[in-house]
Parts: structure tokens; C-alpha cells; sequence
């Protein structure tokens, strides 16, 4: 395909990209595929349920980041794609897949996706979502407790034994790889408006 964009959406935990990657989807509307990183960790299907929810899963060594990658490539050149689903009750892969078919606007999402070098590579636009960790720490444990059917004390533990330092030693680090650094995500309007300007102009060149 003719003039696709990729655009990386990184940034810690509850930082706010999803918000962010939902307002470009809705500017762009059917022009837009999406890929996120989570729906690529590892099944580990190896493992009893018990095991997997104490494996670490802000470890780069957690995604299957290579076919992520793949799939990637397959949607720039115009291939539609069979992702994972993931489940994060029973922390492995489901069985189904979900087809997402290629687009112009190709978003890439997730914490660790500017930590690896042949994923950088792919990306037109790279953008950093800069959430205080206060603010993020809430988020996800509304998120966690909410959504994924965690108790408080198990999302608090994870956050403060892996969250926390891989963040520190992985996604803040890669903040330096970003284009665009965004304080508060898809609550800032004056840099959203600056995105899409961008990824407009870019889709009208020839």
C-alpha cells in the first residue's frame, strides 16, 4: 500500500494512550487499523494459572514482539492479519484470532514499544504520553480491579515488585526514542490537533 503511516503510542502504564490512540481513531475513522502490544504476550500456556500470574509482564522478554513485527510488515504492504486474543483473567492466549485489516493510519501501542530497535524502525511517528505516576498508579488500579477482575492488594503488589522498576528501567528510558513527547495523553487537545494536522499532510502526498 501507497502512503501508510505507522505511529507508536508508548508511554507508562495508565499514561493515558489509549484515550489518545481512541481520538485519532475517531478522526480517521475506517483509515485507521490498530495493534497493541498486549494483545502480544506470551500464551505460556505451559504454565498452571497460578504460575502465570507471577510471571512479569512489563518485561520486554514477556511479548512475543516478533510477531508483532510481522504483523506489522504484512499490514504496510496491504495483508491482512490474524492477531492474538489475550485474556488477562486467565493470563494466556485465547484460541480465536481477530482479522484486522491494512489502512492508511497503522497505530502501534503499548509501554515497551520503544524499547525495541527493529520495532522503531517501522514506526513514521513516534509518540511518548508523559502521565504523572501518581495519576497513573489510580488508573490502574481502577483499570485492574474494574475490567480485568483483580483484587486491590494484587494489583498494588504488582505494581510496587514490577510495574514500578520496569518501568523505570525500560519506559522511561525510551522516552528518548519518541518525536512527539505528550504530557497527559489524549487529554491535551492542542498536541492531538498537532498529530493530526501531521498525519493529514502526510497522507495527502502523493
Amino acid at each position: 500500500m501507497k502512503n501508510v503511516i505507522v505511529i507508536g503510542v508508548a508511554g507508562g502504564t495508565g499514561s493515558g494512550k489509549t484515550t489518545l490512540v481512541n481520538c485519532l481513531k475517531q478522526e480517521f475513522d475506517n483509515e485507521v487499523a490498530t495493534i497493541s502490544h498486549d494483545y502480544y504476550y506470551k500464551s505460556n500456556d505451559d504454565l498452571s494459572l497460578e504460575e502465570r500470574k507471577k510471571l512479569n509482564y512489563d518485561h520486554p522478554n514477556a511479548f512475543d514482539t516478533e510477531l508483532m513485527i510481522s504483523h506489522i510488515k504484512k499490514l504496510k504492504k496491504g495483508e491482512s492479519i490474524k492477531r492474538p486474543v489475550y485474556s488477562f483473567i486467565k493470563h494466556t492466549r485465547l484460541d480465536e484470532t481477530e482479522e484486522v485489516k491494512p489502512a492508511k493510519v497503522i497505530i502501534v501501542e503499548g509501554i515497551l514499544i520503544f524499547e525495541n530497535k527493529d520495532l522503531l524502525e517501522l514506526m513514521d511517528i513516534k509518540i511518548f504520553v508523559d502521565t504523572d505516576a501518581d495519576v497513573r498508579l489510580i488508573r490502574r488500579i481502577l483499570r485492574d480491579v474494574k475490567d480485568r477482575g483483580r483484587d486491590l492488594d494484587s494489583v498494588i503488589n504488582q505494581y510496587l515488585t514490577t510495574v514500578k522498576p520496569m518501568h523505570e528501567e525500560f519506559v522511561e528510558p525510551s522516552k528518548k526514542n519518541a518525536d512527539i513527547i505528550i504530557p497527559e495523553g489524549g487529554f491535551n487537545n492542542v498536541a492531538i490537533s498537532m498529530v493530526i494536522d501531521k498525519i493529514k499532510a502526510f497522507l495527502s502526498q502523493g
